[in-house]
């Protein structure tokens, strides 16, 4: 897996946005991607230096469609510690 396919996307939340001010991001990552490969695609895509990975799971759930109901699959999140001063420009101007 290539590293730029780690990363899916970043997710901006109120409470990924409170984490921002501590130097936690949080992305959607791939469901084979481990904690290295998320931690070697953050500092080459975004040239910062991690300090820690947090993944965890999101348990799929039901959402209505109109009269049907539709499973969404689990996916994978991880949250990344940047270093002391460092900053993520993509997430910022959103």
């Amino acid at each position: 897996m290539s590293l730029y396919e780690v990363l899916v996307r970043p997710l901006v939340t109120e409470k990924s946005t409170r984490l921002q001010e501590g130097g936690w991001y949080t992305f959607q990552v791939e469901e084979a991607a481990t904690r290295s490969q998320v931690k070697a695609a953050v500092e080459k895509a975004f040239t910062v230096h991690v300090e820690r990975v947090n993944i965890a799971w999101v348990h799929g759930r039901k959402k209505r469609m109109g009269r049907r109901e539709v499973m969404v699959r689990p996916w994978k999140k991880a949250q990344v510690k940047l270093r002391a001063g460092e900053k993520l420009q993509i997430v910022e101007g959103m």
